[in-house]
């Protein structure tokens, strides 16, 4: 099972220079051959793989001496990594590659004869740059991608093989079904609420300030460089509060239960909202269903998404009553059919779980929403059927199952 580490680097100033043209020529390399790819579908309407520019690498070291000062293979790599960009382009999983810049964040990669020692890497031409290794790297390395982001900060991702199977995935522990939101960050079917930590309130007034600091300094001189890298000191602080919080919370919720139920949210889709666009961009539910799934995965848990139509909130959790409109700030609402009192948050994250399940024991994974087809209940008689979660019997309303 492939795994990665992400460890930090402590180059001394020869060793950051070094890096720094190594980041120069293989930046220099990606724009070369994207505008080499650029102009020949332009000309010929036919384009070039990652394979036919990395023919054109020793011609180019005979041209550009500075070339020879990089690794071999991190120039290589660099050609196959944009082929992979274009393949994610025509496959609709990214945008079309963009030319690199010199200002933001710097990384190369290393495929190989890269060696891991308990407080340093060593890597061809650069040497021994002392390292955190803050976990175990046991198994075989496949790549090691040195970055260097705008604090002037270096890390390592160290991707290896432990050499064991993927853990199997199995029904048997609790299930549990999430609800995001602003006010609550997430809310659980067992009725645990995660307040929104709203970190970038926090340090707003700080990275205004900064960002005024950097506003006055004259473009091109020194004191403009120091400032922007105080304003992305700020941002870095901001993210790794961030990350602290999601990484946490996920790890908590993936270690309590073994089926996890969340909704597909159409993130992009709302962030056109100016009213909530700000909270929803801080919030970062991208990325906590991220670590949900891989951490699920790793596990041998279940991560499982519910179709963002599904109607969640609307529906009553207890008869399947659904309600024509319920706008955001109804929080808590009586369902006219049962008279049950929800919690509009708790009783979505039930009815996410319920839904998760019915998923899962269907055997098809076919899903039950239907936004043109109009769901009555009128003349029927509730019934339930009992899905069977390891020691735990989840009981869901017979609308549910079908």
């Amino acid at each position: 099972m492939l795994k990665v580490v992400k460890v930090r680097l402590y180059p001394d100033a020869q060793q950051q220079q070094l890096l720094a043209q190594a980041f120069g020529s293989c930046r220099w390399l990606w724009n070369y051959c994207l505008n080499l790819m650029n102009q020949t579908y332009k000309e010929t309407g036919f384009g070039l793989s990652g394979y036919e520019v990395k023919k054109l690498i020793p011609q180019l070291k005979k041209e550009h001496d500075w070339l020879t000062l990089t690794y071999s293979q991190c120039l290589q790599q660099v050609c196959l990594n944009l082929g992979v960009a274009f393949n994610n382009f025509f496959q609709k999983r990214a945008k079309y590659p963009n030319f690199k810049s010199k200002h933001g964040k710097q990384s190369i990669q290393y495929p190989q004869n890269v060696k891991v020692a308990d407080n340093h890497i060593t890597f061809p031409k650069i040497g021994d740059i002392s390292a955190i290794i803050h976990r175990p790297i046991d198994g075989k390395l496949k790549t090691v991608t040195i970055s260097n982001n705008c604090s002037n900060q270096y890390f390592a991702a160290i991707l290896f093989d432990d050499g064991k199977d993927k853990p199997h995935c199995c029904t048997d522990g609790k299930a549990i079904g999430i609800d995001l939101g602003l006010t609550h960050f997430a809310v659980t079917s067992d009725g645990s609420k995660f307040d929104n930590p709203r970190i970038l309130n926090k340090h707003e007034k700080n990275l205004k300030i900064k960002q005024q600091q950097l506003s006055r300094k004259q473009k091109g001189s020194n004191k403009r460089i120091k400032s922007r890298k105080k304003v992305a000191r700020v941002h870095r602080k901001i993210t790794n509060c961030r990350e602290d919080f999601l990484h946490k919370l996920s790890r908590r919720i993936v270690n309590e239960n073994q089926v996890i139920v969340v909704e597909n949210l159409n993130i992009k889709g709302m962030m056109q909202n100016h009213c909530l666009a700000k909270s929803i961009h801080q919030v970062g539910w991208g990325m906590f269903c991220t670590m949900l799934k891989y951490k699920a995965e790793m596990s041998g848990k279940i991560y499982q998404e519910v179709d963002r139509f599904f109607p969640s909130s609307k529906t009553c959790s207890m008869c399947l009553n659904q309600v024509g409109s319920l706008p955001l700030d109804v929080r808590f609402w009586a369902c006219e059919k049962c008279q049950t009192k929800h919690d509009r948050d708790v009783n979505a994250s039930i009815n996410l779980r319920d839904e998760g399940l019915r998923i899962l024991t269907s055997g098809t994974g076919d899903k039950a929403c239907r936004p043109d087809v109009i769901r009555s209940n009128r003349g029927r008689k509730k019934s339930t059927t009992t899905f069977s979660v390891g020691q735990e019997a989840h009981t869901v309303p017979s609308g549910q199952c079908r």
